[in-house]
């Protein structure tokens, strides 16, 4: 008899904590929790907004996955504790009211970021709001993320109200020009022609990171379908004078911020 497996936890299900998983199981009993059902393919999200059946493309649910294709043990819930000292971590499984221990060697942390900087949990739609204590905050009560079919209602409310800002041809700004913010404002002028998009950044041009070509790329695209851009644009929605800045006066009908990133940890 060998020595017994040590026991890791990973916290998150998505791609560090996957990947995590399936290269520890050789080596220790490997169990996976996550607080909603599903994994999300987040780099591709905006197009589910613009598209609803992309969805399918990009999720899939996590317990088939890890137990029976992977091998590791799936809790669907929250970790709500951790104790460092004691080696638990204390977690609340879907459907139940109580909470339990679950006893580990090593914990790993993977619960990734939120993108929304002025919401009080950072939500934003890029991520689905799935934490018990963000859920009261959220601005989508009504629908449980923690589903998929969670996840699929709020895709196809926030396609239907780009739908009707498309019908009346509404004015949308879009607040950061980095990789989401460009990517949004084409994906909504694509599927959405007759909505009046606007994108500005505080950098002096689009996707700051990138190399000068690329950014000179995607503005010569953008300009070439009508998006408006204004950069080296401090963000300021209660100043009139930034509204007229950049030239819509009597603001936007609707706005999308696409900056910033929270842990979630």
């Amino acid at each position: 008899m060998g020595p017994m497996k040590k026991r890791v936890l990973i916290v998150g299900g998505q791609f560090s904590g996957n990947f995590s998983a399936r290269d520890l199981k050789k080596h220790y009993f490997v169990t996976v929790v996550d607080a909603k059902e599903y994994f999300e393919y987040t780099p591709g999200v905006l197009r589910a907004f613009v598209k609803p059946c992309h969805l399918d493309s990009l999720t899939f649910t996590l317990q088939p996955v890890l137990e029976r294709s992977i091998g590791v043990k799936f809790i669907w819930g929250e970790v709500k504790q951790l104790n460092g000292a004691e080696k638990t971590a204390t977690i609340k499984t879907m459907f139940s009211s109580t909470t339990e221990e679950v006893g580990f060697e090593f914990c790993m942390i993977c619960s990734g970021c939120n993108f929304g900087p002025f919401k009080p949990m950072g939500e934003s739609l890029w991520f689905p709001t799935v934490h018990e204590e963000a859920r009261q905050h959220s601005d989508w009560k009504h629908i449980d993320e923690r589903f998929i079919e969670g996840r699929r209602r709020h895709v196809l409310e926030e396609y239907h109200k780009l739908h009707a800002l498309n019908a009346k041809k509404a004015t949308v700004l879009i607040v950061g020009a980095g990789f989401i913010g460009v990517e949004w404002a084409t994906e909504i002028e694509h599927f959405f022609p007759d909505v009046k998009l606007t994108i500005i950044d505080f950098l002096p041009k689009c996707l700051g990171p990138l190399p000068e070509s690329a950014a000179e790329y995607c503005s010569d695209y953008m300009a070439a379908v009508g998006i408006k851009e204004f950069y080296n644009m401090k963000y300021d929605a209660k100043s009139p004078e930034f509204w007229n800045k950049i030239e819509l006066p009597n603001g936007a009908d609707e706005q999308y911020i696409c900056i910033g990133v929270k842990a979630s940890n």
